[in-house]
């Protein structure tokens, strides 16, 4: 018995995907990939901090994970305000002790016109979420982890970032989107570089289509555009949201311990 509780401990302690002990802040947390990142976080054995700009979806969430035995905390912040940011990660420090992994996830898109038509409150909206949000969290969250001289931040891109859309085969007329997305990928190789020696990775994610469901958007509308999607992808379907929890928990662990500054796309082949 003594032999098997000492293998045990063992396996354990050579998991490279553990994340026991660790505390993970997810914004976004309420829906869509958020929710996955919770999800898969709190499985594999880290405590979790769920923010999200509507609380009674970050509540759903931390019941989805009780599950899991570890604790957590629903947190409802709006990231284009500086001051909710600071709260968030104020309280997740308070309740949870630290903050090792961040995720950030929201991302809003703007109505698909051309750029002459946009009204410029519609781009500074775009903007506030898809790209100064990223980049406040951040600057709270980096003193915390600069501390314990550790730390995962995991960006939430787009392949918009990467390829423009059209009528046929894409999100028409995501200029802002996609100008945001891009330059997630830049803030990540920068600030990769600039934390690296002080034992804080950062990378990205960019999903392609999945059907995860914008709140607020018309059932109907976003079921077209996923229809007309997935006749582009290579794998023929749009992926499922929970697909995306393995990466999650690939960048989040020690699994990924000596990659930094890197972007991974998952989409089924739509930009290969």
């Amino acid at each position: 018995m003594l032999l098997r509780a000492r293998l045990s401990a063992v396996v354990i302690k050579t998991n490279i995907f553990d994340l026991s002990g660790k505390v993970a802040l997810v914004t976004g947390g309420g829906h869509g990939f958020g929710r996955e990142y919770c999800l898969a976080m709190a499985e594999f054995g880290a405590e979790i901090a769920c923010a999200d700009i509507n609380k009674k979806l970050a509540d759903e969430t931390v019941e989805m994970i009780k599950r899991f035995g570890h604790r957590q905390i629903a947190i409802e912040a709006d990231v284009s305000k500086q001051e909710h940011i600071e709260a968030m990660v104020n309280q997740t420090v308070a309740e949870l002790g630290g903050i090792d992994i961040f995720f950030y996830t929201p991302g809003v898109a703007t109505t698909p016109v051309r750029l002459h038509e946009l009204t410029i409150e519609e781009w500074d909206r775009s903007m506030a979420i898809n790209l100064r949000g990223v980049f406040v969290c951040m600057r709270a969250v980096l003193p915390i982890m600069l501390k314990n001289r550790r730390g995962s931040i995991i960006l939430t891109s787009s392949v918009a970032g990467l390829v423009a859309g059209s009528e046929e085969w894409g999100l028409k007329n995501a200029a802002p989107y996609g100008a945001a997305k891009a330059a997630i990928i830049c803030l990540t190789r920068h600030a990769a570089v600039a934390y690296a020696k002080d034992g804080i990775r950062i990378n990205a994610i960019a999903p392609g289509g999945h059907e995860t469901w914008p709140i607020g958007a018309p059932h109907e509308l976003v079921k077209q555009v996923h229809e007309r999607m997935s006749k582009f992808i290579p794998m023929g379907r749009m992926g499922q949201p929970n697909e995306i929890k393995g990466l999650a928990i690939f960048l989040a662990s020690d699994a990924s311990s000596y990659i930094t500054g890197q972007t991974f796309v998952q989409d089924g082949g739509y930009t290969a």
